[in-house]
Parts: C-alpha cells; sequence; structure tokens
C-alpha cells in the first residue's frame, strides 16, 4: 500500500528538524518515531497516531476517527484519523502533537 505523499510532508514539515525525529516504512506506510518510538504514520491517505491507552476513548470520540486494526484486532492506544479530518493545518497539528507527545514520553529504545 502505498502512501500520501503530501499528507507525510506535511507531517514532517509540523515535526521540524528534529535530530529525534526518524522515518522508517512501516505497514505499508510511513512511520515517523521519537527515539526510536513511533509517534505517527502515514498509510494510504490517512494518519495513524499513538495516543496512548488511557486517551483511546477519547480519541475514538473525535470526528474521523476509527480504531488502528492492522491485524485484526485493534491495537489499543493508536486511532486512525481519515483525511477528511486532516484538511486543516490545525487539525493535523494536534493529532502529530498528540502521538508525538506520547512516543517522547517514552524510553528511547
Amino acid at each position: 500500500m502505498a502512501f500520501d505523499e503530501v499528507l507525510a510532508e506535511r507531517v514532517r514539515a509540523h515535526l521540524g528538524a528534529d535530530p529525534a525525529i526518524t522515518e522508517k516504512r512501516m505497514f505499508g506506510g510511513l512511520a515517523f518515531l521519537h527515539a526510536g518510538n513511533m509517534g505517527v504514520g502515514v498509510i494510504g491517505d490517512e494518519l495513524m497516531v499513538r495516543v496512548g491507552p488511557d486517551t483511546t476513548d477519547a480519541a475514538l470520540a473525535r470526528p474521523g476517527t476509527r480504531p488502528f486494526d492492522f491485524t485484526g484486532r485493534p491495537l489499543r492506544g493508536w486511532v486512525v484519523v481519515a483525511a477528511s479530518a486532516l484538511s486543516e493545518d490545525e487539525d493535523l497539528a494536534g493529532w502529530i502533537d498528540q502521538g508525538h507527545a506520547f512516543a517522547a514520553g517514552l524510553p528511547p529504545k
């Protein structure tokens, strides 16, 4: 599965030149990792966001979200945000910031 290069570039632009951020092709898309921990990723034209298990339900209550279900079982702590919910830069930024903050709070790999 290909990923949306425009969305990936928007994520790159928001994350900036933080040396702790790396990119890795995963899940048929592109993942953005902080010190080795994935925070957000792009699959197709959607954004995967690592929100953490304690905030999954609140994230799923937001428009355009669904559980991240890559293996047939939803992964608690992860959501997928539809392209329709990412058209505004501030909406995308909020999701990126949430995923990045969670990943940054984990021990480096």
